[in-house]
């Protein structure tokens, strides 16, 4: 499998990048290199029955006792916002 110009064009298009016809050839070029050289060789290989990973190594992550180490400032903050009701701060509507 591999890129064709069309495709390209559609990426630089996402991407908003301007790429002029020999700039978009050589990067074709360079796509397919990598893809056909290092992709292709990688979905060749039978995953089947191998369980999804997280991380690639098997880490566990340190906790910090769940405490609270910070004070209750909301009735402070909500003094000065503009607008809040029940514990909650008012925003004007973007979406309709």
């Amino acid at each position: 499998m591999s890129l064709t110009r069309d495709q390209m064009r559609r990426i630089a298009y996402l991407a908003r990048m301007e790429i002029s016809d020999a700039d978009a050839e050589s990067t074709l070029e360079r796509i397919n290199e990598i893809f056909l050289g290092l992709i292709e060789p990688m979905l060749a290989v039978d995953t089947r029955g191998v369980e999804p990973m997280a991380h690639a190594q098997d880490l566990t992550q340190r906790l910090r006792a769940d405490i609270v180490t910070e004070m209750d400032c909301r009735e402070a903050f909500q003094a000065i916002a503009p607008e809040t009701d029940a514990g909650l701060y008012l925003v004007p509507r973007v979406i309709e």
